[in-house]
């Protein structure tokens, strides 16, 4: 794996997201989309988690994304950021806080 600066990484901006509504795509098995409060708005981001996430599970959790990427459509659907997460073995884990936090503070 390549090293990246870290101007390379400041150009990320990182974002703390609260769920207030999660579904499933239609006509996708892998797909959910997520309304997402970041502070000052709301957006939707659509992640590959259905088959490893309920949707209902995820409203009211505090997740980290990625809000600077183009908006991108998929499946009829724009998705307007990237929730990270990290996978292992077919298993999925998504990136949240420890404690509550502020939904748009900004990930450092």
């Amino acid at each position: 794996m390549s090293a990246v600066s870290i101007e390379d990484f400041s150009k990320l901006d990182i974002r703390l997201g609260k769920v207030t509504s999660a579904e499933q795509v239609k006509g996708s098995n892998k797909l959910l989309k997520l309304t997402v409060d970041l502070g000052q708005d709301k957006r939707t981001v659509l992640a590959g988690i259905a088959q490893t996430h309920r949707p209902e599970s995820l409203v009211g959790k505090t997740l980290v994304i990625l809000t600077n990427l183009p908006p991108r459509r998929i499946m009829g659907t724009t998705s307007e950021g990237m929730l990270l997460a990290a996978e292992q073995d077919g298993k999925v884990y998504l990136l949240t806080t420890d404690t509550e936090a502020p939904p748009g503070a900004r990930v450092v």
